[in-house]
């Protein structure tokens, strides 16, 4: 049996494609790499239901709940993403120091970044911009 993950397949939007299907907030943080403010109305930073966080540009199901916990950031944030494949990373030096910033693996829309202090057993802190989220609570 292969150990290798299945090949994503990527999605490629020009910006005028994007901004037909997002809105102009998802649009800032998604295509233009920019942040919501913390504790913004509905960035499911308190969602406490059962469920799986999708990429509203493709539908990729990327984020838990089984993994998601209070960072008190005021973002929703994971300890690991739903698999290794769904989610890039590369490196931002927007602020002083660099920082991790991850990206959908499908169509390259911006998450948020990965930090170094975050629970067990990954004791990494996927910081998400919940505006770039669609949640899918699970069946009862």
């Amino acid at each position: 049996m292969s150990s290798e993950m299945p090949k994503i397949q990527k999605i490629k939007r020009k910006d005028s494609e994007w901004r037909e299907l997002l809105t102009p907030e998802q649009f800032h943080v998604g295509v233009k790499e920019g942040t919501e403010r913390a504790f913004s109305p509905g960035n499911f930073e308190s969602e406490k239901r059962d469920g799986v966080y999708h990429c509203v540009g493709c539908d990729t199901p990327l984020w838990s709940s089984e993994h998601k916990f209070d960072s008190g950031t005021g973002w929703p944030s994971y300890w690991q993403p739903v698999s290794e494949n769904v989610v890039e990373t590369k490196t931002d030096f927007k602020l002083i120091y660099p920082r991790t910033e991850c990206h959908c693996a499908v169509c390259g829309l911006h998450m948020g970044h990965v930090f170094k202090d975050g629970p067990p057993p990954t004791g990494q802190r996927w910081c998400i911009n919940g505006v770039v989220l669609n949640f899918r609570p699970a069946a009862d």
